[in-house]
């Protein structure tokens, strides 16, 4: 398991073995979703800040294994890895 960092702060942990989490992180889609979501009425991510990975600390492993919005079928499929954000993600329906 890594952990997906942004100026030194964890942000999300993957299952991903380390090449796949590295495409991850390096993917257009991954980066864009990052700059659209808040935590805390803020980017995630500034668009310039490097997204670096590293491994997953004990405590990370165990908060990926407790998600709630993680089911059954998610951790089934090796082939896709999961991402479990660490930060508090703001809700859209939050800004009406």
């Amino acid at each position: 398991m890594f952990t997906v960092e942004i100026d030194g702060r964890a942000i999300a942990v993957t299952n991903a073995q380390e090449d796949q989490a590295r495409d991850l992180i390096e993917s257009e889609e991954f980066l864009d979703d990052l700059m659209v979501m808040e935590s805390n009425g803020k980017p995630v991510w500034n668009g310039q800040t490097p997204v670096t990975l590293r491994p997953a600390t004990p405590d990370e492993k165990a908060e990926f294994h407790e998600a709630d919005d993680l089911d059954d079928d998610d951790m089934d499929d090796e082939d896709e890895p999961c991402v479990v954000f660490l930060i508090d993600i703001d809700d859209e329906e939050d800004e009406d």
